[in-house]
């Protein structure tokens, strides 16, 4: 139960008519808490009776408009829905969600995602020491990646305009959000506007009503300032940063960090980071992985560093074999023969002993669905973006059976209890009986379904191109639903009673895979369109970021990274001791499993977002540049 006079302790007196708890607004929203009091209104905690059977959150932003002057109240209610519109607008793990918005008589309110957890001025006052370094940079990366999106927003920047610790959550997940868009605005060129800000945090130039991006990485500087310090800048002389070092206080602190923060407080705004994700840009150079012993390595270093720390292989394609265009599915390999599609509408089967050409089957479009072998009926299964499911005789590579939906078919299939599982862009997942092809049942997700549903006991889990990930039983009823903030194209996998997957909202999550509760989050740099795979406690994923995250299974706590040179969309494999995965640089790596460090790099010809196969020693890999390659692992 929430305890809800906890947020009545050391507000401001509510001003006359404030909701009292138990009200009900529009039907819908019973107020159980006040969260905070302001100048224009209160901020309230309330319960969506929507929802009977779940206890489900949300704040209402409230504002008062209690004006006789019928100008001011038009143009009061319009700037608070200016806020509304423009929060409705943005997509980003950090902003909350908005749920509703509605006048009543002379208030307004605004119905957003309910953040559990405390905000970094209250994180600060509650400590008598410093806070770790580490976690400083987390919250700095974390913040400009936010703040970065918004001046990106087209086709003008969105200037937050009151960066400071007060307006900066940790939730329950450790992850960093941004609250109180009330004074953020549309960036116009050349316009003014009032001083608004909190003294101390605020760029020289809002102090003349003008604001850019470079002024909200002044207020990042001046947080991160205060963080690292202890010293508030409220009670400071203004813009003195410069004579305030931040090493002279908190000696832990890196010179390289420290110049990073102390170039973002110059007083001249064209001297400064000239947004948000620049400054990013600085502070991820900061973060480099981290191996045992703690020496940092990335794969830009030069491969004599790189030796420093062990032998690099070198590797060799054992063979290539070459389609007419591009190669984006993974490969299965059975029995001596490895199957895969490719662009130019074929299912290829070769030869794993030589690369030599076995057969092909041509669909009417391309296939970018991964197949799967069915031992005991000599099948192999695939999709093709021309709607339809095959099957095909493994041997000669004649038609079994297809199965027609209305959409293309981007989701590898899974067998299970003599059933095909697989997911269509026409918003369904099929469950087709593999001896016939007929379809047994189909579950309606209403999006685009593209990952490989997970099928383990009597439970069948699949994400949605909407961020849902669901939990279906074999007889196609929803048990549970999760809500990811993006599309989920990652394929899920389990291990000791925990699902794994990445999502387009930058974070991996691990749910308990009978009930679809969230038991961690681990947050990434870019969207997670790689899939996961577990081995030695950890589960390895890729992100578009670049890295290749290790993270133990049990605590979402991460292990290393390694950084590639391009995006990661494979995923990656795990064979005796080492993970495997292509990148869109081109190249196929072999890092260690307990490290991170590098065995090996190929360099092919084209982007590798294609997922290897390894068996008996060879991996198996398709790239862009037409090519599936076997190379010594």
């Amino acid at each position: 139960m929430v305890d809800t006079q906890r947020f009545a302790k050391n507000l401001p007196e509510q001003p006359e008519g404030a909701l009292q708890p138990g009200s009900i607004l529009q039907g819908r929203y019973r107020i159980t808490g006040v969260i905070g009091v302001g100048g224009m209104g209160s901020v309230y905690q309330a319960r969506d009776l929507r929802f009977p059977n779940v206890t489900r959150y949300v704040a209402v932003k409230e504002m008062l408009n209690l004006t006789t002057d019928q100008s001011v109240r038009e143009m009061t209610l319009r700037t608070f829905e200016r806020e509304s519109d423009m929060l409705a607008s943005l997509s980003h793990p950090a902003v909350p969600e908005i749920y509703d918005y509605f006048p009543s008589k002379d208030r307004a309110y605004l119905v957003m995602e309910y953040i559990n957890g405390r905000d970094l001025e209250k994180i600060i006052n509650s400590l008598t020491d410093f806070l770790p370094v580490e976690t400083v940079l987390d919250w700095a990366t974390q913040l400009c990646d936010v703040l970065g999106y918004l001046h990106l927003q087209e086709p003008e920047p969105v200037i937050f305009r009151d960066v400071k610790p007060s307006n900066i959550m940790i939730d329950q997940h450790d992850r960093l959000r941004l609250v109180d868009f009330g004074i953020a605005k549309i960036f116009q060129q050349g316009q003014k506007g009032t001083m608004i800000g909190t003294e101390g945090y605020s760029a020289p130039e809002q102090y003349r009503g003008e604001a850019s991006p470079a002024s909200d990485v002044y207020g990042v500087g001046a947080t991160v300032h205060h963080l690292l310090t202890r010293r508030d800048p409220r009670l400071e002389p203004p813009f003195t940063f410069a004579e305030r070092p931040i090493r002279e206080s908190n000696p832990a602190v890196s010179g390289e960090f420290e110049a990073i923060i102390m170039k973002a407080l110059v007083f001249e705004a064209d001297e400064r980071y000239v947004n948000a994700a620049e400054m990013q840009k600085a502070l991820n150079t900061l973060s480099k992985p981290v191996f045992a012993g703690g020496n940092r390595v990335t794969a830009s270093e030069s491969a004599d560093e790189m030796a420093a720390w062990g032998e690099i292989q070198e590797v060799r394609a054992l063979w290539t074999f070459q389609c007419e265009d591009e190669v984006r599915s993974s490969p299965a390999v059975h029995q001596g023969v490895l199957y895969i599609g490719a662009y130019d509408n074929n299912l290829y089967a070769i030869n794993i002993s030589d690369g030599s050409f076995k057969w092909k089957y041509p669909a009417e479009e391309g296939i970018s669905s991964s197949p799967t072998v069915v031992e005991d009926d000599n099948l192999v299964l695939f999709g093709s973006m021309d709607h339809l499911l095959y099957a095909v005789d493994s041997r000669v590579g004649q038609l079994s059976w297809t199965v027609a939906t209305d959409g293309a078919v981007q989701s590898s299939p899974t067998v299970e209890h003599r059933h095909v599982f697989f997911g269509s862009d026409d918003g369904n997942l099929y469950a087709v009986r593999l001896a016939t092809g007929r379809i047994q049942w189909r579950w309606e997700g209403g999006v685009p379904i593209r990952s490989r549903p997970l099928v383990t006991g009597d439970f069948i889990v699949v994400g949605l191109e909407s961020g849902d990930v669901v939990g279906i039983d074999l007889s196609g009823q929803t048990v549970w639903r999760f809500k990811a903030k993006r599309a989920v194209s990652s394929s899920p996998v389990e291990h000791d009673g925990l699902v794994f997957f990445g999502s387009m909202d930058w974070h991996i999550y691990a749910l308990d895979i009978m009930r679809g509760w969230k038991v961690w989050t681990f947050r990434t740099n870019k969207p997670v369109i790689s899939s996961p795979v577990f081995g030695e406690g950890k589960i390895f994923v890729g992100s578009v970021d670049g890295n290749l995250y290790a993270i133990e299974a049990s605590s979402g706590k991460e292990r290393w990274r390694y950084q590639a040179e391009g995006q990661i969309t494979s995923s990656p494999a795990y064979a005796d001791g080492a993970v495997y995965f292509g990148g869109i640089d081109g190249k196929v790596y072999a890092v260690e499993a307990k490290n991170g460090r590098l065995r090996w790099s190929f360099e092919t010809k084209g982007p590798v977002p294609s997922s290897p196969a390894v068996q008996d020693g060879v991996v198996y890999i398709g790239s862009m540049d037409h090519c599936i390659y076997a190379l010594k692992a």
